[in-house]
C-alpha cells in the first residue's frame, strides 16, 4: 500500500520517527498545542488528529489512536510500516486492578495480557506473550526517577470488552498480579514486534473500580500531564 492511506493523509516524512499516541484525539491535540513548538495537522482522517512539532529542538509526532484494538492496531501498522516511524509510545488512560494504585497513578506496560484474538493472525503454535521495548521501558522508568514520578511497572490487560458480561473478570485477572486493564496495548506491542519496531504503553489512572472512584472526561484530557511529560522526555532520548 502506497501512501497517504485510506486512514491517514499525511505525506512522506510528515512523521517524526517517535509518535506519542493518545487514544483521544483532543487529548492529542492538547498535548501539541502545549508542549510542541511549530506545531502542525498533519492528519485528521476521520476526527484522528496527528501532529507534528519539535519538543526541545527535537521532532516528535503525537497522533491519536482511537479506541481498542482494532483501531490502534491500523494506525500503528501504517506508522510502522508506511511512514518509517520507529518508536510509539501509547499515553492513555487504565483502570487499576491492583488495590495499590489509586486516581493519577502512572503504570508502565511491561506486558500485556489480553482477551483478543489478535495473534491469530500470525498462525503461531502456541501463545504469544506481547511485551515492551525494553530501551523505550527502561528510558521511560528513568526519565520518571529523574522527574520525582514514582511509576508502576508490570503487567496490563488488554481487553476487547469494555462492557464485560462476567461479572468477576476484573477479579480474576487481578488475581494474576495484573496492575490495570486498558484496551490497546497488545495489539500495538505486537505491531511493533512483527515490524522489528519499538513501542510502549503508558497509562494513567483514571478510574478504580474496585474503590469506587474514577475522573471526568475532561480531566482525562488536560490533567495526565506527567506522564505526556515524561513520554516526551524519553521520545527526544531514544
Amino acid at each position: 500500500m502506497s501512501i497517504p492511506t485510506p486512514h491517514n493523509e499525511a505525506k512522506k516524512g510528515d512523521f517524526a520517527k517517535t509518535v506519542l499516541m493518545p487514544g483521544d484525539p483532543l487529548r492529542a491535540k492538547f498535548i501539541a498545542e502545549t508542549f510542541l513548538k511549530n506545531s502542525r495537522l498533519v492528519n485528521n482522517i476521520r476526527g484522528i488528529q496527528g501532529y507534528t512539532g519539535e519538543y526541545n529542538g527535537i521532532p516528535v509526532s503525537v497522533m491519536a489512536s482511537g479506541m481498542g484494538m482494532p483501531s490502534i492496531g491500523i494506525y500503528s501498522y501504517e506508522l510502522y510500516n508506511f511512514y518509517g516511524v520507529e518508536n510509539i509510545i501509547r499515553i492513555g488512560s487504565a483502570g487499576a486492578l491492583s488495590p495499590a494504585l489509586d486516581l493519577y497513578d502512572i503504570v508502565a506496560a511491561m506486558g500485556a495480557c489480553t482477551n483478543s484474538n489478535f495473534a491469530a493472525q500470525y498462525q503461531l503454535n502456541g501463545t504469544f506473550a506481547p511485551i515492551a521495548s525494553y530501551k523505550l521501558l527502561t528510558t521511560f522508568s528513568d526519565t520518571c526517577k529523574e522527574q520525582n514520578i514514582d511509576v508502576k511497572v508490570g503487567n496490563v490487560l488488554s481487553s476487547d470488552v469494555f462492557y464485560s458480561a462476567d461479572n468477576e473478570c476484573n477479579s480474576k485477572w487481578q488475581s494474576m498480579g495484573v496492575l490495570a486493564v486498558e484496551m490497546e496495548a497488545a495489539a500495538l506491542y505486537m505491531n511493533a514486534l512483527r515490524a522489528g519496531k519499538n513501542a510502549l504503553a503508558v497509562c494513567t489512572i483514571s478510574d478504580c473500580p474496585f474503590k469506587g472512584t474514577e475522573t471526568t472526561a475532561q480531566e482525562r484530557e488536560k490533567s495526565f500531564t506527567k506522564m505526556m511529560e515524561a513520554a516526551l522526555i524519553t521520545a527526544i532520548r531514544i
